[in-house]
């Protein structure tokens, strides 16, 4: 078993807290407005509980492996200790795509409700400062610099240590949650039913930059569920710092569980007000609200005339998704630190500051590779991408925690899945038909991914591991 060389600072409510930190964010505040135009129309409710089902699902797994293996590494770790290290790898390399193209998602979402402050105060920055390449359609160089800056001030607080950190993330989240119930009750009143009619609407094409593709329909809600299942990664990042929990075999599988369940009711309530307040189709990037989309809760309230609701949950927003951002960023150095103490990536990931207790060099790498991504790449193509690694590595979890039940069965278990091999089946089934319903550009780059992920198994990490060289 390997030992934690973290500081263990972290209870239930701080573990709870950082999931509920990580999930409400982008899912809310952002991909409402894509997942309601592009995907399900007012049926995107629906998306979400498809999407919390098949969290569920994964949630349990990853509460069985939290309980009998508390160190950092989220599911990387857990195969490692249980199946083996070609497989881990695979988990890694998926976890990899998945809280690096979320951290990037997360930041270009930033980036919008920052720029829409910025306007409330008459301050407009110019657009190549805030657009990246592909969306910029002027002359010249642009980037997203905000969605950059954001990036280093996250990586500025983590590099101090986890236990200030998930202090500022304890307070955003207080703020984050106030301001969606404030949605849900303050919305509630600006509902128009018949933007509701139909539910479901009929299926249609819908332009997404220079491509028609079809969306709504029960094939729209499911691709609405794959396309959201990104806001969703918030529990994953529990177990991301099981390492630093004070008591990780009991409060980790509570923190995930609770906070899934928390958010997911969160989720549906406001996308029923957002879509009852807005007509979908008002999401149209190149409709008579062309930046909805991009902030679409605080124009919601904008267009019923609600002003100053709009000041409050756009200040919300961009405060709240910085601990998105800030827990996102750890879960993957995490991930980087479980993987470089078993030799599979370089030895620089694993150094941790004794002052600290965080791996400050692993932050930096980590921060300048982000935040250079995130200033130059389209969210949509990031957010789809993130979304493949999380249902990859849930996928994995699934079938991981059923092969070591089968193994090991007399392994003590603080916490066992009940009527596993029917809650695995489940989960794998679902996760892996949300992937197939994803993009085919995001799964032929994320395939792409993971194909490079082999190669460098093979090259690098092979030869170099722990486990290849006991010395």
């Amino acid at each position: 078993m390997k030992k934690s060389e973290l500081k263990r600072v972290l209870g239930k409510w701080s573990l709870t807290a950082i999931g509920i930190g990580a999930i409400i964010g982008g899912g809310i505040f952002v991909l409402t407005g894509t997942g309601a135009y592009y995907h399900a129309g007012p049926a995107l409710a629906i998306s979400f509980i498809i999407a919390g089902i098949a969290c569920v699902f994964a949630a349990l797994c990853y509460s069985e492996f939290a309980s009998m293996i508390p160190v950092e590494g989220s599911a990387y770790a857990y195969a490692y200790g249980t199946i083996g290290e070609v497989f881990a790898w695979i988990i890694g390399w998926g976890l990899i795509l998945e809280y690096a193209m979320g951290s990037m998602t997360v930041a270009v979402s930033w980036s919008g409700y920052f720029n829409k402050l910025l306007k409330m105060f008459g301050i407009k920055l110019p657009d190549w400062l805030t657009q990246d390449p592909g969306s910029y359609t002027g002359d010249g160089f642009s980037m997203n610099l905000p969605a950059f800056l954001i990036v280093l001030f996250v990586i500025s607080i983590l590099i101090r240590g986890t236990k200030g950190a998930a202090k500022a993330n304890n307070l955003i989240v207080i703020l984050k949650v106030s301001a969606v119930i404030f949605v849900i009750l303050a919305g509630a009143f600006f509902i128009n039913t018949e933007n509701w009619t139909p539910f479901i609407p009929e299926v249609a094409k819908v332009a997404e930059g220079e491509t028609l593709k079809d969306a709504y329909g029960w094939a729209g809600i499911v691709s609405g569920a794959s396309a959201i299942f990104f806001a969703y990664v918030g529990f994953d990042a529990v177990s991301t710092q099981a390492g630093e929990a004070i008591n990780p075999k009991k409060d980790v599988p509570f923190a995930i569980i609770a906070s899934l369940l928390v958010c997911t009711v969160l989720y549906i309530l406001v996308s029923l007000v957002l879509t009852g307040m807005m007509n979908y189709q008002d999401f149209n990037p190149q409709g008579k609200y062309p930046d909805a989309i991009k902030a679409p809760v605080a124009y919601a309230f904008d267009i019923a005339g609600q002003k100053w609701a709009g000041y409050i949950i756009t200040i919300a927003a961009t405060v709240g998704l910085i601990s998105v951002l800030m827990v996102m960023i750890m879960g993957q150095s995490r991930i980087f630190l479980g993987m470089a103490k078993d030799g599979l990536i370089p030895s620089i990931f694993r150094k941790v500051n004794p002052i600290s207790g965080a791996p400050t060099k692993n932050l930096m790498i980590l921060g300048a590779v982000i935040a250079s991504v995130a200033a130059f790449t389209p969210i949509n193509r990031l957010a789809d991408m993130t979304s493949f690694g999380t249902l990859f590595a849930f996928t994995m979890v699934c079938i991981a925690v059923w092969i070591l039940r089968v193994r090991e069965p007399n392994l003590q278990r603080n916490f066992k899945v009940p009527a596993l091999p029917l809650i695995a089946v489940c989960g794998i089934l679902i996760n892996v038909y949300l992937m197939i319903n994803l993009s085919i550009q995001a799964q032929l780059l994320s395939l792409s991914w993971l194909g490079i992920g082999v190669i460098i198994y093979f090259i690098y990490s092979r030869k170099n591991s722990k486990l290849n060289n006991p010395s």
